[in-house]
């Protein structure tokens, strides 16, 4: 059972692994509320210096001593319990808070809108806090990425409102007590954590069913559609979705739809992102605005507004007539979405730099990995980014590469080597191309070592 009470009283709040995208939000919302954050991680990156802008301090290693006149120890899910500093909290006695325990402590007042889902979550937290924010409702928020237009992950507002992007890869999402929970899509994804697709299924349940007014449902999704309960705000382009997409229109400038709710046109939306996963993003904003009250000429305004999140689609710079877009997309549907969306742009070829995610999820879903890069013109795989897993024997990228290969042929290329990656990539592309790095580890910054190489 989580203690909702575990910051009462708490002066200073240390987080240990606060340079990642979700313990840095969590350290903004904190020192919004009046807590004096300190923090460590082992090295120094965007979100750091952010923090460190923001006058938080950070130590770059672990040490003993950094715990040392803190209240509250919080812990990322990355830390091991070997961890210098946790053992020293230990040891003094501190109070030690999991990420899913400081977000639900951190929560607790709030009417809580949360968003889960194994895609699209980042995006449509992003959205329904952009909408909630121009709607003058001043909410808090969470996010898994920088929001562009905020420069931040993180937000304590004014209201009573906290928008949390509600991570399912560790249960968190069942830590939280959300007064609106919204579920967009479920996907095969997490096993090594919850051992089998049923149990994920189950958890799902548990998140739907906690939602204190009716739950916001996709019922695009086949597994979805079975969880929502009667009287659910359920949305997508299906004709049976209360809040229904109709006549999507997708152009190299954007995507538009129109909005019905119980076959009441609302009206139409315009975004400035790509992709028909993005109108559904975009129709669950719609329908958590709509639920809290929002008027949907509010809502369509910001949604017109909205400029996206790091790594979602992100365009990084052009090189000699090629354009880079970075993408976090790491999961078969998600690499899919992310070349169909490319597809709206008016481009040459779209060139796939695809860097797989963990052993675990290769050994899983290689197969499917590859096959979702079929629609590319040009694939080129790198060897996995492992996030800290130990390698598995007999486990490697090549069998995404093989299986991309029984389709594109010569044109799916295997580039082992991340160190020559650049090289590899900047043989292939010519003028006119996208170039889409896609993966959750550091093909990201794939954009400035081909400027190194193309000039």
């Amino acid at each position: 059972m989580v203690d909702l009470t575990a910051l009462s009283g708490a002066r200073r709040v240390h987080l240990i692994g606060i340079g990642g995208a979700g313990m840095s939000a969590l350290a903004t919302v904190l020192q919004g509320r009046g807590f004096e954050v300190t923090g460590s991680d082992l090295k120094r990156g965007q979100f750091v210096e952010r923090l460190e802008a923001l006058g938080i301090g950070v130590t770059i290693g672990h040490a003993p001593q950094a715990v040392e006149g803190a209240d509250v120890v919080a812990v990322s899910s990355a830390i091991p319990p070997t961890n210098v500093e946790l053992r020293r909290a230990h040891e003094l006695g501190l109070r030690v808070l999991r990420r899913a325990e400081l977000l639900a402590a951190l929560t607790a007042e709030s009417a809580v809108v949360a968003i889960s889902g194994t895609h699209g979550k980042t995006t449509t937290t992003a959205m329904v806090a952009r909408v909630l924010q121009a709607a003058g409702l001043e909410p808090s928020w969470v996010i898994g990425a920088e929001l562009n237009e905020a420069g931040a992950s993180g937000h304590a507002g004014a209201g009573n409102i906290f928008v949390v992007e509600a991570d399912e890869s560790d249960g968190t999402f069942l830590a939280l007590r959300p007064h609106l929970a919204v579920a967009t899509n479920l996907d095969v994804d997490h096993l090594d954590y919850y051992g089998s697709f049923e149990a994920l299924e189950r958890a799902f349940a548990a998140f739907v069913a906690s939602s204190e007014a009716p739950p916001v449902v996709c019922v695009d999704d086949e597994h979805l559609r079975l969880l929502a309960p009667e009287g659910a705000l359920t949305y997508g382009v299906d004709p049976a979705a209360r809040l229904q997409v109709r006549n999507p229109v997708l152009t190299p400038r954007g995507s538009a739809f129109e909005c019905f709710l119980d076959h009441r046109r609302l009206g139409s939306v315009e975004l400035g992102v790509l992709g028909l996963h993005n109108v559904r993003n975009a129709a669950a904003a719609v329908a958590v605005a709509s639920a809290l009250g929002v008027p949907f000429e509010a809502t369509a305004q910001a949604l017109r507004r909205y400029v996206g999140v790091a790594r979602r689609f992100q365009l990084k710079r052009e090189l000699a007539g090629v354009r880079v877009i970075d993408d976090y997309a790491h999961l078969p549907r998600e690499i899919a979405a992310t070349l169909a969306a490319a597809r709206q742009l008016d481009a040459g070829r779209v060139v796939a730099v695809f860097q797989p995610h963990r052993y675990s999820r290769t050994r899983l879903l290689g197969v499917e990995l590859g096959r979702a890069l079929w629609d590319a013109d040009e694939v080129v795989v790198t060897e996995i980014y492992p996030a800290g897993e130990e390698p598995i024997p007999g486990v490697s990228a090549e069998v995404v590469w093989r299986s991309a290969r029984d389709r594109l042929g010569d044109r799916a290329h295997w580039a082992p080597d991340r160190s020559q990656l650049a090289t590899a990539v900047a043989a292939i592309v010519r003028p006119g191309d996208v170039v889409l790095t896609l993966g959750a580890g550091d093909v990201t910054a794939l954009d400035a070592e081909l400027e190194e190489v193309m000039g």
